[in-house]
C-alpha cells in the first residue's frame, strides 16, 4: 500500500557516445524536449541536442516505512533503464526528491 508519493528528479551525463548513438539520440531529440517533460510513474527523460546531460522525472509511490534513499534508488534505476532504452549509457547520477504528501498549501485569506 502506497502511503506516500515522491516526485524525483534524476540528473546525469551521457557516457561517451559513438557516432551511431549520437545519430540515434539526435533523431529522437524532439520527442525528449524539456517541454514534453512530465512526472509519471514510468518517468520522462529529456535532453538537449548537445547530448551532454539528461534529466529524468518520475513519481515514486512508497510506503511510510520506506526511506528516502530507497525511493531515490528506485528512481535512479528507472533513469538508468530509460537511458539504456535510448541505446546509450550514463554517468554521474544526482537526484533530488520531494515527498508530495508533506507539502503544505497555505491559502490566502480573502
Amino acid at each position: 500500500m502506497a502511503a506516500r508519493t515522491y516526485q524525483v528528479i534524476v540528473r546525469g551525463t551521457f557516457a561517451p557516445l559513438d557516432d551511431d548513438q549520437r545519430a540515434s539520440l539526435l533523431a529522437k531529440a524532439d520527442d525528449h524536449d524539456v517541454f514534453r517533460a512530465k512526472f509519471t510513474e514510468e518517468g520522462t527523460i529529456t535532453y538537449e541536442r548537445s547530448l551532454l546531460a539528461f534529466t529524468f522525472r518520475c513519481l515514486v509511490p512508497a510506503t511510510v516505512e520506506e526511506k528516502e534513499a530507497a525511493v531515490i534508488g528506485r528512481a535512479e534505476a528507472l533513469a538508468a533503464a530509460a537511458v539504456r532504452g535510448l541505446g546509450a549509457d550514463y554517468r554521474n547520477l544526482d537526484s533530488v526528491s520531494t515527498d508530495l504528501d508533506s507539502i503544505k498549501i497555505r491559502r490566502r485569506g480573502r
